[in-house]
Order: structure tokens, then C-alpha cells, then sequence
């Protein structure tokens, strides 16, 4: 399972809910935004790998499943499917869909001797 979720940055020392829009100190550089946590999830043993991303685009999703995908295949889990939501980067990105398409070839069958 492959899912984002979507964080609201909050600027060292609070945001205008302490200390009011008006009375922030100009910085430059307001760190606000937002930031992108990439989860997979194998839905079997429940193993997960995040990543923070800055941004949800067709190619951050893409090149994340494919750092995910090489995590479950260092713990032995072989990914047979991909459930997402119907998410844009997802369902129209041509990025995500080749990641899609790049899966290792099927195990060969394990082969039993019988005496």
C-alpha cells in the first residue's frame, strides 16, 4: 500500500497562532509550505518505509517506489501488487506507471526432489 500524506511546515519559534499574523519578525525566508511523507506499507507483514519529500509529483512518487520497492526486496518481500489512492501523481504520471512496470521476473519455481 502507497499512500501520501501532507504536513503544514511550521516556522522555528511557532506559527501565527501564538503570536499572531502581525507580529511575526521578517526572516527572508518564512519556512513555510509544505512537506510530503512517501509511505509503503506491505500490507502481509506490515513493514513500512517513509520518506519526506517536497513535493507529491509524478516523478518524487515514482523514484520513491522505486527506493521502496528495493527496501522490501533487502527484507525478503517480493512486491506481487501496488494499492494506491486515486491520487493524480499516481494514475496520470507516466514516471509512476514505468516504475510500475519495472518489476524483478517471478522467482522459478522451487523444484522437489523425490526419492
Amino acid at each position: 500500500h502507497v499512500d501520501v500524506k501532507k504536513l503544514g511546515r511550521i516556522p522555528a519559534g511557532g506559527g501565527h497562532r501564538g503570536y499572531g499574523r502581525e507580529l511575526r519578525r521578517p526572516t527572508g525566508k518564512r519556512g513555510e509550505g509544505y512537506e510530503f511523507v512517501h509511505s509503503m506499507v506491505d500490507d502481509h507483514s506490515r513493514l513500512a518505509y517513509s520518506e519526506v519529500l517536497p513535493n507529491e509529483q509524478g516523478a518524487s512518487c515514482a523514484a520513491f517506489l522505486r527506493r521502496a520497492a528495493a527496501f522490501m526486496a533487502e527484507h525478503g518481500i517480493r512486491i506481487q501488487r501496488v494499492m494506491t489512492d486515486n491520487a493524480y501523481s499516481y494514475r496520470y504520471s507516466l514516471d509512476f506507471k514505468r516504475a510500475l512496470a519495472e518489476r524483478p521476473p517471478p522467482a522459478p519455481p522451487q523444484m522437489t526432489s523425490s526419492s
